[in-house]
């Protein structure tokens, strides 16, 4: 089994910055997928970030050019960079790996945007 642990959320105000991370335990290896979700309240989830194995980089428009994803592939982690941060962007944040024909989800860490 697969277990995804994340950490890194917290307060921060209008323009500060955050980095999440989600580190992946139990058997795996590359190539594998990994994707950052959010899900404010009263709305749906909607996705972030991807970053696969390789160099291959989606994020979602109302991030793009403040958020950024990397990985480390010897540490099976995945990191989000958050920069310029927004009220609007107070949400859950949810890690998400694909590997094996499988999916695995993160608990959640909260992200708190506010003055």
């Amino acid at each position: 089994q697969v277990q995804l642990v994340e950490s890194g959320g917290g307060l921060v105000q209008p323009g500060g910055s955050l980095r999440l991370s989600c580190a992946a335990s139990g058997s795996i290896s590359s190539p594998y997928v990994m994707y950052w979700y959010r899900q404010a309240p009263g709305k749906q989830r909607e996705h972030v970030a991807t970053r696969t194995t390789g160099a291959g980089v989606v994020y979602a428009d109302s991030v793009k050019g403040r958020f950024f994803i990397s990985r480390d592939n010897a540490k099976n982690t995945v990191y989000l960079q958050m920069n310029s941060l927004k009220p609007e962007d107070t949400a859950v944040y949810y890690c998400r790996l694909v590997f094996g024909g499988n999916e695995y989800w993160g608990q959640g860490t909260q992200v708190t945007v506010s003055s």
